[in-house]
């Protein structure tokens, strides 16, 4: 047996010992030409054909009239012709048995119905023939360390990227190329850069799935418009993560306009904003909101060493800067312990004119200590158990000489505490700024940047974690979140019931056992006056038709009813309100149910996202909902911890926990009806197509549906 791991899928378009560039160009300055100049400059060890039957020498190789004609192998094709052209060249390709085919060529799906025929006859003819396509519309890709540089960027034009373990993959060429000239300008090292175009076959959840198993990788950048395959991305990023491979991901098309220009530029579903935070989150991806936060989480990834927590300490010789930098912790959800008195004792011998805080103002006179920087800097490390640690400057850097031994003392802690991160802010020099990340410490101009990296690094762990001790507690598996069920056996085969309004809908909800109130479906006063007796007064009575979904835009709930005149009244009052608001609504009576009592109102809901399938929503009931947008997402299925973790993301939901004095509610309760909701939503994802239960009341002992709204398609 061999011991040999197989290659991945993907690994003949980043390893590639030979390229034939169809459409070669002895220009070196048109698109045809540029890649043949970039592999020659780079000084590509691998086999170069350019291919064009009008040339027999292009730039220094001999060309040839067709791929058909190169002797030997021949591991990747560059395609870049006209649109039209193409499929004669991809066949040729399959002719020469060439299994990786990049068609860097536009006019195709991002041009409109006639251009995704073609794109599609594309596709079709490789899976056909077993050859795997990147592109159309696509700038290529280069492995940096092999010297590949399979593309016509004009990044490359005068930026050489230097080899490192950051890798870039992109949708957008021109997104990428940014990306990558910013990253180059910055001094990062880069191990492979992609851009994958209309993503026609090969996307970029393919891609960081193989550069999560890539060894020249140790941090992966991405970017996407959009997504066709939300399961594959899910996956690639759950593998990431279960590498150990920080995943920083920027998703554009986050407002209306821009999911439409998303929709128009490659053709890829946008899907719901939110949802796409859910899931990087979920897999413990960081979703960056700038490139230049990108690259900044990044560089800290290669810097600074693994933080064991999110806690973190701020010594500053400004107050207000120190302020500033709690800000942006909070906002980054980086935790700010206070000082414990022993390490405040020592930290007095060393500036007993500072208060004792976190943020720590040293005040401008630390200077004044000899080694003081250093002093404070070992005391925290050495006392406390915070992973981070942020210091704020000032101007100190810009003096290189007088920075001197502060540095080589801070350099001397980097060493002696390797699992601590040291992160300092102040003005300083790009070639400063190279020394210290050589030597491990990061180094920052701006506070607020400071900060959103240092949170960013502390919650991508944090997230590994998460996924880890969910697998290991056997709960949910990191490897399936979202794409299995997780039902009760009894209900795993139940086909879903007729739901034609609220009672239909809280009847499959109870099947799975989601908490209902004791309720009775009237078709007449004398009925309702019957159930009301049954269940008991007070009641609240609701119209019930399949064609009103939202019954009180109609007037069609009444509540606290408090006798039997007040029921036949409100039976009667109901059917007139329907008639007069919905004329051709069918009615099929009213429903009777007894007040629920006191409680929280929340909204459970699912969400049928086009990408990612069932998604489980939380948040507080009424009219704050939708005013505050203060619900959060979790996909299906949920177990208890992931459910828990749904509930308290929301940030209002620290009213369940007792506010003020009152005594808690019971969030166990609300804790098994999500459970079980997702379940609902997954064993009915195929035909489902949203739910709402608003409000579910939660109580001090209990919980339980009042309303219910469930839709198939």
């Amino acid at each position: 047996m061999s011991s040999v791991a197989p290659k991945h899928p993907l690994d003949g378009f980043f390893n590639a010992r030979s390229v034939a560039v169809i459409g070669a160009s002895a220009d070196p300055d048109k698109l045809g030409g540029r890649p043949i100049r970039f592999f020659r400059e780079a000084g590509y060890a691998g086999q170069i054909y350019p291919v064009n039957s009008r040339s027999a020498e292009i730039q220094g190789y001999k060309a040839y009239a067709s791929v058909t004609d190169i002797p030997g192998p021949v591991d990747q094709a560059m395609i870049i012709l006209p649109a039209p052209a193409c499929m004669a060249a991809l066949q040729d390709c399959a002719k020469k048995g060439i299994k990786f085919v990049q068609v860097l060529s536009s006019g195709f799906g991002e041009m409109g119905a006639d251009g995704l025929r073609a794109q599609n006859e594309l596709v079709a003819f490789a899976r056909q023939h077993g050859i795997r396509l990147l592109g159309p519309n696509c700038l290529g890709l280069v492995s940096v360390r092999d010297r590949f540089y399979a593309t016509f960027s004009t990044a490359l034009e005068a930026l050489a990227p230097s080899p490192g373990g950051i890798a870039v993959a992109t949708q957008s060429g021109a997104f990428g190329s940014c990306a990558y000239a910013m990253a180059i300008q910055r001094g990062l090292g880069l191990s492979r850069i992609v851009a994958t175009g209309n993503e026609a076959d090969v996307d970029v959840a393919e891609c960081i799935d193989f550069l999560a198993d890539d060894p020249q990788t140790h941090v992966i950048c991405a970017a996407i418009e959009g997504c066709n395959n939300g399961e594959r991305l899910r996956t690639a990023l759950l593998k990431a993560a279960a590498r150990g491979k920080p995943v920083v991901i920027m998703k554009v098309g986050t407002t209306e306009i821009g999911i439409q220009a998303a929709a128009t530029h490659t053709g890829s579903l946008a899907g719901n904003d939110a949802v796409f935070d859910t899931v990087f989150a979920e897999c413990g991806a960081w979703r960056a909101s700038s490139i230049e936060e990108m690259l900044d989480v990044a560089e800290y990834c290669m810097v600074a060493p693994a933080p064991a927590n999110q806690r973190a300490l701020i010594a500053t010789v400004s107050g207000g800067l120190g302020i500033l930098m709690a800000d942006a912790a909070e906002r980054v959800q980086l935790e700010l312990p206070p000082i414990a008195p022993a390490v405040a004792s020592q930290l007095r011998e060393i500036l007993p004119f500072a208060p004792i805080g976190n943020p720590y103002d040293t005040t401008a006179q630390l200077s004044a200590v000899p080694g003081g920087l250093g002093k404070v800097v070992e005391v925290l490390l050495r006392e406390t158990d915070c992973t981070t640690l942020l210091v704020y400057i000032a101007q100190l850097a810009c003096a290189v000489q007088k920075f001197e031994p502060s540095r080589a003392e801070l350099v001397r802690l980097r060493t002696a505490y390797p699992d601590r991160a040291i992160v300092l802010v102040g003005p300083s020099d790009a070639g400063l700024r190279q020394r210290m990340a050589d030597d491990g410490l990061m180094m920052f101009t701006d506070a607020t940047r400071a900060m959103v990296a240092a949170g960013a690094v502390a919650a991508m762990h944090a997230r590994r974690r998460a996924i880890a001790d969910d697998a290991a507690a056997g709960k949910a598996s990191a490897a399936s979140v979202g794409a299995a069920p997780s039902t009760p056996a009894a209900a795993a085969s139940r086909a879903p019931r007729a739901i034609r309004h609220e009672a239909d809908a809280k009847a499959a909800l109870q099947d799975y056992g989601i908490a209902v109130l004791q309720e009775r479906v009237c078709s007449s006063a004398q009925q309702a006056v019957a159930a009301a007796r049954e269940v008991g007064l007070p009641v609240a009575a609701k119209i019930l038709s399949p064609d009103i979904p939202h019954k009180t835009e109609i007037g069609g709930v009444i509540l606290n009813l408090k006798d039997e005149a007040a029921v036949a009244t409100a039976f009667d009052t109901l059917i007139e309100r329907a008639k007069a608001a919905a004329p051709q609504a069918r009615i099929e009576g009213v429903l009777i149910a007894p007040m629920a009592g006191e409680g929280v109102e929340t909204i459970l809901g699912v969400h049928m996202d086009p990408v990612f399938g069932p998604m489980i929503m939380f948040g507080l009931g009424g009219v704050a909902v939708e005013l505050y947008k203060d619900v959060a997402f979790a996909s299906a299925p949920l177990s208890p911890q992931r459910a828990q973790a749904l509930v308290q993301r929301v940030r209002a939901s620290k009213l369940l926990q007792g506010w003020r004095g009152q005594a808690a509610y019971d969030v166990p309760a609300l804790i098994d009806a999500l459970v079980k909701l997702s379940a609902f939503a997954v064993d009915h994802a195929d035909t489902l197509a949203g739910v709402d239960i608003n409000p579910f009341l939660v109580r001090r002992q209990g919980g339980v549906c009042l309303d219910a709204l469930v839709s198939f398609k």
